[in-house]
């Protein structure tokens, strides 16, 4: 008996478990948000579903699914909670991926954790006209109202929608900083020293994210940091690497290969 495995997200942490499950030859579905991590998986194999979800399309998508594994950012509340519905309504076992957090691993007296865009504006406003946002742009317009008269510069990925969504939004080209990570920390060194911000949000977006490599050198350059949290949600099943992954899958096919016995 074979197993069937979905899973949500365009995430480094959701490729890197499609990599085991193609190795290993287990059938997988890869569940993805936008054309972005569309581009993103595009060496991977495995059937792909692109676009978002509400609660009956993700139940659809689910109907051949054994196990469902939840790989998405630790920001897509609202998809890791869809996802969770339709699991119950399915009756499918879900599986949280969840990176490790790195958020206290620093300590600084200029380093601001906070639980929402209101706050991290909020307190980001207390500085300089300069904002660094390396948050992705998601979320860029909420900024932009939120902080009025600011000077926002925005690390963003090098796509023609989102470049064509920050200059919607009034970012001037010396505004926009298109790249693709990772990012080193000698690169984000060169970043904060080039633009020179008053302060920087960012997120809390752990080892594969570069937390560290953001937050560190941007501290030793004096420049305060505004650390978005990550939404606190409740899993009964988490693993948190690819090796805990790849035990939990010989576990499963075990299980597979037993019932077909039976």
């Amino acid at each position: 008996m074979s197993i069937n495995i979905h899973i949500l997200g365009g995430t480094s942490d959701a490729l890197a478990l499609c990599r085991i499950l193609t190795r290993r030859g287990v059938p997988y579905s890869l569940s993805v948000a936008t054309a972005t991590g569309e581009a993103l998986a595009e060496d991977v194999g495995g059937g792909r579903q692109v676009g978002r979800l509400d609660i009956d399309g993700m139940a659809e998508w689910l109907r051949c699914a054994h196990r469902v594994i939840d790989a998405s950012h630790p920001y897509a509340e609202q998809a890791s909670r869809t996802l969770a519905e339709a699991c119950r309504q399915r009756g499918v076992p879900l599986t949280r991926y969840e990176r490790p957090s790195d958020i206290d691993a620093i300590v600084h007296p200029c380093l601001f954790p906070v639980d929402s865009i209101e706050q991290a504006c909020e307190r980001a406003g207390q500085f300089g006209p300069r904002v660094l946002l390396t948050t992705g742009s998601k979320q860029l317009a909420d900024y932009v109202r939120l902080l009025p008269g600011k000077t926002l510069i925005a690390r963003v990925l090098p796509l023609s929608g989102i470049l064509a969504q920050c200059e919607a939004l009034g970012l001037g080209v010396n505004q926009i900083v298109a790249m693709t990570g990772p990012f080193s920390a000698e690169l984000n060194l060169a970043l904060y020293r080039r633009y020179r911000p008053d302060v920087m949000i960012t997120k809390e977006s752990g080892r594969e994210g570069g937390y560290i490599d953001k937050v560190r050198p941007c501290l030793e350059e004096n420049i305060p940091c505004v650390v978005l949290r990550r939404p606190v949600m409740h899993w009964q099943d988490v693993i948190s690497t690819p090796d805990e992954f790849e035990r939990r899958l010989d576990r499963w096919l075990c299980a597979a290969d037993v019932s077909l016995k039976e």
